[in-house]
């Protein structure tokens, strides 16, 4: 196909030459805006005496992040612990390298309870996939004691005043971070009257730092009754 100014578009199968680049523009352009150059490929590989290829982990890090994009255990080697061992080894590299968080997708029917068995926590999931699955999205933090983690779902009602409620919203949502605090989701239902958080803690201590945090007391306090009204319930993986 061309258009009108000569340039001719290709639909194709797969295409080395074009993925190297794509690559190499796109780690140039994130590198440009995030400040952060140091993205490296990340890798394990278990062989047997023999040469052969038995277990492998392939992945990344960049900019103190993680990520694991492929894990692979040979079948007559699968439930010998290969898989835990893969995961820890590259948990600790991702250590070294100085990440604090590294993630993870697993189909529902490759391997999602095996990342939760291990201090991973779901983001979110992808309908759609064949077969009626779904791809689930994982996160871990890799300086927090997985024991100590506290995770709240916050139901927000905004109906007081709407807009109001989701300016203050967006304000403290903006402290967590000074108390470990991560905001895993935010959804809103579509009258816009009230929102769900999804809210992950480093540590119980994180969580009473925040609540207890001035900035979100003045916040509270300048709204008044237009202030939303919340209810918490703590909530743990299943």
């Amino acid at each position: 196909m061309t258009d009108h100014e000569g340039a001719s578009l290709h639909v194709g199968g797969a295409d080395a030459e074009l993925s190297a680049r794509l690559e190499r523009e796109l780690t140039a352009f994130n590198n440009a805006a995030t400040g952060a150059d140091d993205e490296t490929d990340l890798s394990v590989r278990v062989v047997d005496p023999d040469g052969e290829l038995v277990a492998g982990l392939t992945g990344w890090t960049w900019g103190g992040r993680a990520g694991i994009n492929m894990v692979w255990v040979r079948d007559d080697q699968r439930g010998a612990g290969w898989g835990e061992r893969l995961l820890r080894a590259a948990e600790e590299e991702a250590r070294r390298r100085g990440c604090t968080e590294i993630s993870v997708a697993s189909f529902s029917f490759q391997a999602p309870d095996f990342y939760r068995r291990h201090g991973y926590s779901d983001t979110g999931i992808r309908d759609g996939i064949p077969g009626g699955h779904v791809d689930h999205q994982f996160w871990k933090s890799l300086v927090d004691d997985p024991a100590g983690v506290l995770q709240v779902v916050a139901l927000v009602d905004l109906s007081a005043d709407a807009e109001i409620g989701r300016r203050y919203e967006d304000a403290v949502l903006a402290l967590l971070g000074r108390h470990g605090g991560r905001l895993e989701r935010r959804l809103r239902t579509g009258d816009g009257q009230t929102e769900v958080h999804v809210i992950r803690f480093a540590a119980r201590a994180g969580y009473d730092a925040f609540l207890a945090d001035p900035a979100r007391a003045a916040l509270r306090a300048g709204l008044g009754d237009a202030a939303p009204t919340t209810r918490v319930l703590e909530v743990r993986d299943v």
